[in-house]
């Protein structure tokens, strides 16, 4: 079978992730924050509260249906220096009347599960110990766990946002892989595409990659969404990909039950940091 397993993969983290939170004699706390009404967000809160209630991990949900920027950032503050407090992270995305970025930029770097500071985001691409975004940590933990050589191999990234597609490209890089990253501007992408290696996609657009994008025997990891009737599909038309590829990761049941865990695996890096 040619099929990444999210489950699978994820159980195994898990079962570490329990091992690691049991060698830590401290509570570890984390601070969820949530503005507005968003039932997408919901769904993503909630299975982090209970995954860190399986772990024996205190998480406390800040929710808000709406508040003043400045009372946000102040409250994120309060957090920052609590002692107690061992990851904060901002559930986004926001409403439009409040600047993402200021709000992220005021978490302590030490704090931010996320990875989404400048200071986190700065040291990744230097390639310091750093807080690295989950579903970007969660594709390379995949890969490994897969024995999936990285170096030397030619990895394309489509979509370059700062959750995935940015902080991915510095990861592979990290591993000695030669990196491409495509988006909406790029001309010819299938040309591009067809000489991966490993295809990653993470552009929100329904099935949009089909056999005709890879090469054969290519590995792609769909990291896409996309929500219609009821159903979620990805930015990969699997059933099209899956006798192309070696390895493809479903949707749903691939990268979204890593990141979760990622962040798990980054409260306890954070405790480490400040420890």
């Amino acid at each position: 079978m040619n099929i990444i397993d999210g489950k699978e993969i994820q159980n195994y983290f898990k079962n570490e992730l329990k091992q690691r939170v049991s060698n830590i004699s401290d509570s570890l706390k984390l601070i969820v924050f949530q503005v507005g009404d968003n039932s997408a967000s919901d769904i993503y809160v909630n299975n982090k509260k209970k995954l860190c209630e399986e772990l024996g991990i205190i998480c406390e949900i800040k929710k808000y249906s709406e508040i003043d920027e400045k009372d946000l950032i102040r409250e994120i503050g309060v957090c920052n220096n609590d002692k107690d407090v061992t990851g904060i992270m901002v559930q986004l995305p926001l409403p439009d009347y409040i600047d993402e970025d200021k709000v992220i930029e005021s978490i302590n770097p030490l704090k931010d599960v996320d990875g989404l500071t400048t200071v986190n985001a700065g040291k990744l691409v230097l390639g310091s110990k750093s807080l690295v975004p989950c579903t970007a940590l969660g594709i390379i933990k995949m890969l490994e766990y897969k024995n999936i050589p990285v170096e030397g191999k030619n990895v394309v990234i489509v979509g370059r946002s700062r959750l995935v597609g940015l902080p991915l490209q510095s990861l592979f890089l990290n591993k000695n892989a030669t990196v491409t990253v495509c988006h909406s501007k790029t001309s010819d992408l299938k040309s591009i595409t067809k000489i991966a290696d490993i295809l990653v996609v993470a552009i929100g657009k329904k099935e949009y990659i089909d056999s005709s994008f890879i090469k054969d025997d290519a590995v792609i990891i769909d990291v896409g969404i996309n929500r219609e009737n009821n159903k979620i599909y990805g930015d990969c038309n699997f059933e099209d990909l899956k006798s192309k590829a070696s390895l493809i990761t479903p949707v749903p049941g691939g990268v979204g039950l890593m990141t979760v865990v990622m962040l798990i695996n980054n409260l306890i890096e954070a405790y480490y940091l400040q420890n």
